[in-house]
């Protein structure tokens, strides 16, 4: 039966795999060590769902740099340590090992493809495949061309993602950010240039977004929005905000010295509010069926 090959054993890598499972498609994983593979496995089977699971016993867990076993194989996703030379090292080794015919994605999210596969044969069979914490539960994942990547081989990457339940995009150049991190960084820009000068509170920001247009995105994308609202409406609007939005290229430095004291936010214990164990616990489960009930939505048919 094909599988997908899962190279990486952190959060990503676990979320990721777990996503193939969900869909009854058989993985397998390859890290460092054969324990770390196998851990990786085992904790993608328990994200899932018992009553899917069905795939797991035709998954597997191997040593990247002894594996030869290509054969059924029809993905290839890279979630390793965000590191330029790391990427380039495996994907030269992938580039002399993985018979022709298998697409090899990225899930990086700083390095465009085409600088991973930079000088590599294979570099048209190669594409970003950004995918969002957790990855089992969001939907989204970017397929990223690159200078080199053959569109049809990626519409193909898209299909199967189509036929799993996922939700793609394609991505037709290799920008910095991609797209959906694109617009949230603009976003973000604008939610911190406020707290930072006083204008509304950190929870007050979370607030507004969730219940206006974060609410409203759920139903349907901002382009359709404005469809239904009206772009004369937005323009109008546009000539009094546009010229008052933040467009600033660096953080602010309220933020950057929260860094570096140590307030990284719940993995630190402290951010903008103060964490316990417990709360950050709390609020990872909430988080989880909150996107679960916002999956149900997305699934309701035009």
């Amino acid at each position: 039966m094909a599988y997908v090959t899962v190279i990486g054993t952190g959060t990503m890598a676990t979320g990721i795999a777990a996503g193939f499972l969900g869909a009854d498609v058989p993985i397998l994983i390859l890290g460092r060590t054969q324990e770390k593979a196998q851990q990786c496995l085992n904790d993608a089977i328990a994200l899932c769902a018992p009553e899917k699971r069905g795939a797991a016993g035709s998954s597997r867990a191997g040593e990247i740099n002894t594996w030869h076993d290509w054969v059924d194989c029809r993905w290839i996703v890279e979630t390793i340590i965000e590191d330029l030379p790391t990427k380039q090292a495996l994907f030269h080794s992938l580039d002399q090992r993985v018979p022709e015919g298998i697409p090899i994605g990225s899930n990086s999210s700083a390095y465009p493809i085409s600088k991973i596969a930079q000088g590599l044969k294979t570099a048209h069979r190669m594409m970003g495949a950004h995918y969002f914490m957790p990855a089992e539960l969001v939907p989204l994942v970017e397929i990223v061309l690159g200078e080199k990547t053959d569109p049809k081989i990626a519409d193909a990457v898209y299909a199967f993602y189509q036929s799993i339940d996922k939700k793609p995009v394609l991505v037709k150049q290799g920008i910095p950010g991609f797209l959906a991190n694109r617009i949230q960084h603009a976003l973000m820009r604008e939610a911190l240039y406020l707290i930072d000068r006083g204008v509304a509170t950190p929870e007050d920001v979370d607030d507004a977004v969730r219940y206006s247009f974060g609410f409203r995105y759920a139903a349907v994308g901002p382009i359709t929005q404005k469809e239904l609202s009206g772009w004369d409406v937005n323009c109008n609007a546009a000539k009094e905000i546009y010229p008052a939005l933040c467009n600033d290229s660096t953080m602010p430095v309220s933020i950057l010295n929260m860094v570096k004291t140590g307030k990284t936010g719940t993995k630190s214990l402290a951010g903008f509010w103060s964490w316990t164990p417990e709360k950050v616990k709390a609020l990872k489960e909430v988080y989880s069926k909150r996107l679960q009930a916002a999956f149900a939505v997305l699934k309701i048919e035009k």
